[in-house]
């Protein structure tokens, strides 16, 4: 099993691939989109922009690459906090005259200000936060309900279809913790940064469950 991991110039990969270093994963990391298809299993970091990170993909082939990839050769894809919300239809995060960014497409779905939903709490969401588990999913399976991750966000996954959210957190307002459709998957949280129940994740996300 060889897992990729996404360099298109946004995301912290050190501690992604630290992280699968410790749970003996062989690792690849792709700075190129000529390079894709090299890997069993795809994971797409994020830090920051909605829209800047899809410029950073659309202008340098990694949106054809990765739709190739994933919809094409049907490999697992995981995306983690930003690269979470890009796997989305679109994102209101730096769009101009308050339209959106189209995303990767993947899971049907939006990402707004968690301020546009009502939260009336501190932004960003950062610190460590309890889940709960909605589907008994492949990629949440050992963790228990009301286990805590690491979040850091402004912005959240809004779905556009039943059945994608696989486990929510609360921060005043309900928001997306987790989302899955068929082998894409997404965490808002870091699992990098989350101690053993992150390792957890990692782990079920390459392995045979997803």
């Amino acid at each position: 099993m060889k897992v990729g991991i996404i360099d298109y110039g946004v995301g912290n990969l050190s501690s992604v691939k630290r992280a699968l270093e410790e749970i003996e994963i062989n690792t690849l990391v792709i700075d190129q989109a000529g390079q894709m298809g090299g890997a069993d299993k795809y994971i797409l970091p994020g830090v920051g922009n909605f829209t800047n990170c899809m410029q950073y993909l659309n202008g340098n082939g990694w949106t054809e690459a990765i739709r190739e990839e994933v919809l094409g050769r049907k490999k697992p894809l995981l995306g983690i906090c930003v690269g979470m919300q890009l796997l989305a239809d679109s994102g209101t995060e730096g769009a101009l005259m308050d339209g959106s960014t189209e995303g990767l497409g993947l899971i049907p779905g939006e990402v707004v200000a968690i301020k546009s939903l009502g939260c009336q709490s501190r932004i960003p969401h950062m610190g460590w936060n309890s889940i709960k588990i909605i589907y008994d999913c492949p990629l949440l399976k050992g963790v228990d309900e009301g286990t805590d991750f690491y979040f850091v966000h402004s912005y959240t996954f809004v779905p556009g279809m039943e059945g994608v959210v696989q486990a929510q957190t609360d921060y005043d307002v309900t928001l997306s913790a987790v989302v899955g459709r068929g082998h894409v998957w997404g965490t808002q949280f870091h699992p990098e940064k989350s101690s053993l129940a992150g390792s957890r994740i990692l782990s079920n996300f390459v392995s045979d469950l997803c």
